[in-house]
């Protein structure tokens, strides 16, 4: 399994611009072969941080979905409403939970 975190600085005016984008896209990307979980998150600190948290089968799955017309088209409008560069960050776990 491979854990992927892509945290997003939106410019706070247009965080309400985004979550429609998410709401819309999240079933479609949960259906996505290798897709095993999503979420998003809302900084603690910071409201105009979000974080997608994802799950998936492996790294050619995720790999598929980036390379899919449904993420170019979700991150095509998504992109613009950033006020810095997105940090994307992929990890495998440790140990598998029993």
């Amino acid at each position: 399994m491979l854990i992927r975190l892509v945290r997003m600085t939106f410019h706070p005016d247009r965080v309400k611009n985004f979550l429609p984008i998410f709401e819309e896209a999240a079933p479609h990307i949960r259906r996505f072969n290798g897709c095993l979980h999503l979420e998003l998150w809302r900084d603690a600190l910071y409201p105009n941080i979000l974080t997608t948290h994802s799950h998936w089968t492996d790294k050619d799955a995720l790999e598929a979905y980036r390379k899919s017309p449904l993420f170019a088209t979700t991150w095509a409008k998504t992109t613009p409403l950033f006020v810095a560069p997105p940090l994307a960050l992929s990890h495998f776990p440790m140990r598998e939970e029993e």
